[in-house]
C-alpha cells in the first residue's frame, strides 16, 4: 500500500482516538477490518452535467457496503463552462481541474483511504479527477455522470452548440429572434454532459479505454436506469481490485495512452483531449508528447460520424455499441495494442471477445474501417514560427485545411466577438485571439463564443481562427488553438500585427506569419511582457505556477 497511509486491510484504522472519529460517522468493530473507500462526488445544481450524480453517487455508496468496503463520502467541485462561456468566467474552468485533482489528492491522502471512486459529469471532472488518481497511486475507478439526450426541435437534434451558433445566425439575419429563443428553450432537455463528441463525453470515452472506468459506461445517458446499474457495478469492481490491488499506474501504460489517443481520433474527439491527455501522462510519468498525437493520427481514420462536425449525438453512438464496438474495430485493424488491462484484471482482447468485428448494419453513426468520414484523424498538430512547440488544429468537416490570409488582431475573446457580430470579419481572414494563453488568460479560455458566431454566419470554410487559447469540444471549422510559445511569455503569436500573411496549412501541419527571423526579432526587441491581471486568488496563483500548454498546463511539473 500506499507509504502515506496505514491500510485498513492489512493493518486497520489506528487505535483511540482516531478510531471514535470513524465510529461517529457509523463505523462498527468490525467495519475496521475493511477497506476505507473515498467517494468524490462532483454533485452539483450549478450544471445539468452534474445535477444527477448524487444519485449514483448513493448507489455506489450502497454498493460499495455491500461488497465488504466502508465508504467516505466527500464532494468536489465543478463549474459550467456553458454557463460561463464568453465571460470573465470561463478562466477558472482549465482552473478548476487542478482543484478538483487537489482537492481528491487531499481528502484520500489526509484520510489514508485505500481506494477512490470519483463521480463526475461536467468537462474538467474526468481530468481532474484522473490527475489526482494518477498521483495518489491507489486503486480507482471513475463513474461517468453521462451524456444528456438531445434537444429536439421540428425533428431536428440539438445541442448546447445550438444556441451559441443560433447568436451568429441571428446576426448575420439568417434567423429571427423568435427562432434563437426556441432553440434556447429546447437544446438542453435535462439531466447529463453536452450531447455531442464534446469534451465531457470525449475524456470519459479516454477514461473507459485505459481501463478505468467500466466497459460501455462512458456513452451512457445520465437519465437512464443502466447508468445506475453500471455505477453500482462499478462499486464492486473497486472493491475486488482492492484486495487485487490494481492500481491506476498498472493501467496508464504507453501503450493504453496511445490507444486512447487512437480512440480520440476515430470517435472525432475535442481538442481538449489533446491537453488533458498530456496532463494525465504527465501526472503518471508516461512519455506520452505531443507529436505523439500526430504520428497516431496519421494512422488511425475517423470513423464515428458524430456532432460537432457530424450527424449524430453520443447517445447515437451508445446504441451503436458504444465505445467497445470502435475499439474491436480498430484491435482487429492492428490500430490499438490489445494486451493492456482494465480495473477488472482483463485485457483489452479479453474485454472485446462477445463485442461484433463489424458495427451494426442498421445504423450509419460508426462506419467500417474501409469506409471511414475521413482517412486520417481529426487532431492535427501543426508548428512553425507562430508555434515552435505545436498547437492543435481540429480539421473534421473542412472541406479547405488550408488558408492563407491577413491578420485580423484581437486581444481578448470579448473583443472578437464583437467584431464578429458587427460583420467585420470577412472571407479570408486569419482570426487571430491572443493573451488568452495558460499564463495571459490566465486560464486559457475556450473560444466558443466567436467560432460559432462565425459558423452561424456561413464562415467556417472561409476563415480560419488562431489562438494561445484553447476551444470546447463544440468547436468546428478551421480553427487552431493550444499555440505555445504563448503570447504572455514572449511567443510569436504576440509579435504579429494587423494585416501580416498568416498560413495555416493542415495538410503539411504547418503554421507561420509571413516574417523574416530578423523581423520577428526586431519586434521582440519593443515587445513588453504583459502585467499580471490578478494579483491574489487563485487565478493569480494558478498564473504564476501553470506549465506550457504543449506540456498539457499542469502545475505539478516537476523541476
Amino acid at each position: 500500500m500506499n507509504k502515506l497511509r496505514s491500510s485498513a486491510i492489512t493493518q486497520g484504522v489506528q487505535r483511540s482516538p482516531n478510531r471514535s472519529m470513524l465510529r461517529a460517522v457509523g463505523f462498527s468493530d468490525k467495519d475496521f477490518s475493511k477497506p476505507i473507500i473515498g467517494v468524490a462526488n462532483g454533485f452539483s445544481t450549478i450544471t445539468p452535467c452534474n445535477m444527477g450524480l448524487n444519485k449514483l453517487a448513493l448507489k455506489a455508496e450502497d454498493s460499495i457496503r455491500k461488497s465488504g468496503g466502508m465508504p467516505q463520502m466527500f464532494g468536489t467541485i465543478t463549474v459550467s463552462d456553458g454557463i460561463s462561456m464568453g465571460t470573465e468566467g470561463m478562466k477558472y474552468s482549465l482552473v478548476s481541474r487542478e482543484v478538483i485533482a487537489d482537492s481528491i489528492e487531499t481528502a484520500c491522502n489526509a484520510q489514508s483511504m485505500d481506494g477512490v471512486l470519483a463521480i463526475g459529469g461536467c468537462d474538467k471532472n474526468m481530468p481532474g479527477a484522473m490527475i489526482a488518481i494518477a498521483r495518489m497511486n491507489i486503486p480507482s475507478i471513475f463513474i461517468y455522470g453521462g451524456t444528456i439526450k438531445p434537444g429536439k426541435l421540428n425533428g431536428e437534434d440539438l445541442t448546447v452548440v445550438s444556441a451559441f451558433e443560433a447568436v451568429g445566425q441571428l446576426a448575420s439575419g439568417k434567423i429571427n429572434e423568435k427562432r434563437l429563443i426556441e432553440v434556447e428553450k429546447n437544446c438542453i432537455p435535462g439531466a447529463g454532459s453536452c450531447g455531442g463528441m464534446f469534451t465531457a463525453n470525449t475524456m470519459s470515452a479516454v477514461i473507459e479505454v485505459l481501463g478505468l472506468s467500466l466497459p460501455h459506461s462512458s456513452t451512457m445517458a445520465a437519465e437512464d436506469y443502466e447508468k445506475e446499474v453500471s455505477a453500482q457495478k462499478s462499486a464492486e469492481i473497486l472493491v475486488d481490485a482492492i484486495r487485487k490491488d490494481i492500481r491506476p499506474l498498472d493501467l496508464m501504460t504507453k501503450e493504453s495512452f496511445k490507444n486512447a489517443i487512437s480512440v480520440i481520433m476515430a470517435i472525432g474527439g475535442s481538442t481538449n483531449a489533446v491537453l488533458h491527455i498530456l496532463a494525465i501522462a504527465n501526472t503518471a510519468g508516461i512519455d506520452i508528447n505531443i507529436d505523439d498525437f500526430e504520428r497516431i493520427r496519421q494512422k488511425v481514420p475517423v470513423i464515428c460520424d458524430l456532432k460537432p462536425s457530424g450527424k449524430y449525438v453520443t447517445v447515437d453512438l451508445h446504441n451503436a455499441g458504444g465505445i467497445p464496438q470502435v475499439m474491436k474495430i480498430l484491435l482487429n485493424a492492428g490500430l490499438i495494442n490489445g494486451d493492456c488491462k482494465n480495473i477488472e484484471g482483463k485485457t483489452i482482447s479479453e474485454s472485446l471477445i462477445k463485442i461484433p468485428n463489424k458495427p451494426p448494419k442498421n445504423q450509419t453513426v460508426i462506419r467500417d474501417i474501409d469506409n471511414p468520414l475521413y482517412k486520417k484523424g481529426h487532431l492535427a498538430i501543426l508548428k512553425g514560427n507562430l508555434a515552435s512547440e505545436g498547437c492543435v488544429a481540429k480539421i473534421s468537416g473542412v472541406k479547405n485545411p488550408v488558408l492563407k490570409g491577413p491578420a485580423r488582431i484581437f486581444e481578448s475573446e470579448e473583443d472578437c466577438l464583437k467584431s464578429i457580430l458587427n460583420n467585420n470579419i470577412k472571407a479570408g481572414n486569419v482570426v487571430v485571439i491572443r493573451n488568452e494563453g495558460p499564463v495571459g488568460g490566465p486560464g486559457m479560455r475556450e473560444m466558443l463564443a466567436p467560432t460559432s458566431a462565425i459558423v452561424g454566419q456561413g464562415l467556417g470554410e472561409k476563415v480560419a481562427l488562431i489562438t494561445d487559447g484553447r476551444f470546447s469540444g463544440g468547436t468546428y471549422g478551421l480553427v487552431v488553438g493550444h499555440i505555445a510559445p504563448e503570447a504572455a511569455v514572449g511567443g510569436n503569436i504576440a509579435l504579429i500585427k494587423e494585416g501580416d500573411l498568416i498560413t495555416v496549412d493542415a495538410v503539411n501541419q504547418l503554421i507561420e506569419v509571413e516574417l523574416s527571423d530578423e523581423e520577428l526579432e526586431k519586434r521582440r526587441i519593443n515587445w513588453t511582457k504583459p502585467i499580471a491581471k490578478y494579483k491574489k486568488g487563485v487565478l493569480s496563483k494558478y498564473s504564476r505556477i501553470v506549465s506550457t500548454s504543449s506540456l498539457g498546463a499542469v502545475t505539478d511539473l516537476e523541476e
